[in-house]
């Protein structure tokens, strides 16, 4: 049994649940009283999520809608990072959500150490925004993935390339 097994650890999520999560967002905002007069815009890009509203107060219920939306459809809410709500023309708020993708170096460094320190038969090595992971045995590679979702980090985390 000469063969390694091997599996990448990265952060990403899925564009189009995210795009069907906005405009959701967006019918629902249509959609309720209390915030169908507002002139809210979510505007979605490639890297952000701009949002343009009245106030503060609907500025948090959309948020909040977002983040329910989000969740139904399974994406992990520290994809959003939240930048500080600021003023526009017009008395309005406006807020730019940062869309967060890929493994840091720090925290594919913290990965690596934490498998080497506690999984011995098993490297791990960064790549790019990624971590592989590999072992001779599985099982190992099981353990790992186990260690790694008790872990706290600060972005979601998935697991491909499994082979």
């Amino acid at each position: 049994m000469a063969s390694t097994f091997s599996f990448d650890v990265v952060s990403d999520f899925d564009r189009q649940e995210l795009v069907n999560a906005v405009d959701q967002t967006t019918r629902e905002i249509i959609a309720r009283y209390d915030l169908k007069d507002t002139k809210t815009t979510l505007e979605l890009g490639e890297e952000a999520i701009v949002i343009n509203t009245d106030s503060e107060f609907t500025l948090d219920a959309i948020q909040t809608i977002l983040q329910t939306k989000a969740a139904k459809r399974n994406l992990s809410l520290k994809i959003f990072d939240y930048g500080k709500p600021e003023s526009a023309s017009g008395s309005r708020v406006r807020q730019e959500i940062k869309l967060k993708k890929g493994i840091s170096s720090e925290v594919a460094k913290q990965i690596t150490k934490l498998i080497r320190d506690e999984f011995k038969k098993v490297q791990g090595s960064i790549q790019g925004d990624a971590v592989r992971v590999s072992a001779k045995v599985k099982d190992d590679l099981q353990a790992v993935m186990q260690r790694l979702k008790q872990e706290d980090y600060p972005m979601a985390l998935q697991f491909t390339n499994y082979r």
